[in-house]
């Protein structure tokens, strides 16, 4: 900013429209920010907690030593481990019924993994909705803003009999601060949602691609028992 072009100056002076829709952007940007830094956070967690469980699980572990130690845990568990824990407690307790027909079995165990799965997806997928929609209608609430600011310099014009583009200048300049707050807080918004999707898409494949996996070993586990 330098002394030509004074961004507070030309806030300050704009019409009560223009610093509503300013205003409003300002707001959508810092929600914004709020959101992808938490997101951030929450699949860098998502994806360590599942490259932890996955080496655990498929070190050759006990099932029902891992189950023991990820339901005895004080904290609720989340991703993988949560996933885990619902299709064996569900295979579990399937088992202990008095049918022993394995495709009951297996069809409960399934369900109960893909219902978990949908949640720890779900949770994943929290507020991404609000940055698509930020990304998607800050630029025209930018260009709203400018387009009041706009009719409003020109309308002032009116009453003048000669009129020159120094008088027009500081409206047409402090409408068009809001065309580029929309800009600020749309070009963020989007990246993140793009690049957040993409992750929580592959965390999604990796939980369906476990759920299969682990419905095997327990179908093998199933049949192994059969004769018994």
């Amino acid at each position: 900013m330098n002394g030509d072009l004074n961004i507070l100056a030309l806030v300050l002076h704009a019409s009560i429209p223009v610093k509503l829709v300013m205003l409003l952007l300002l707001g959508f940007s810092f929600f914004s920010w709020v959101i992808i830094i938490r997101k951030y956070k929450l699949l860098k967690e998502a994806k360590e907690n599942a490259d932890a469980f996955e080496e655990r699980f498929w070190s050759g572990a006990d099932l029902a030593a891992l189950f023991r130690e990820v339901n005895g845990r004080d904290e609720q568990v989340h991703g993988l481990e949560n996933v885990f824990e619902a299709g064996f407690r569900e295979f579990a307790r399937q088992r202990q019924r008095r049918t022993r027909d394995a495709r009951s079995v297996m069809e409960g165990t399934e369900r109960a993994m893909r219902v978990s799965g949908t949640r720890e997806v779900e949770h994943l997928e929290h507020n991404l909705e609000f940055l698509a929609n930020v990304g998607s209608i800050s630029p025209y609430v930018g260009l709203f803003g400018t387009v009041w600011g706009i009719m409003a310099a020109f309308q002032g014009l009116g009453d003048v009999k000669s009129a020159t583009i120094a008088m027009v200048a500081p409206g047409i300049s402090e409408a068009l601060v809001a065309t580029a707050m929309g800009l600020f807080a749309a070009i963020p918004a989007v990246w993140a949602y793009n690049r957040y999707a993409n992750k929580v898409d592959r965390i999604a494949t990796r939980y369906e691609t476990f759920q299969e996996e682990f419905s095997s070993i327990l179908q093998r586990q199933l049949q192994n028992d059969e004769p018994a």
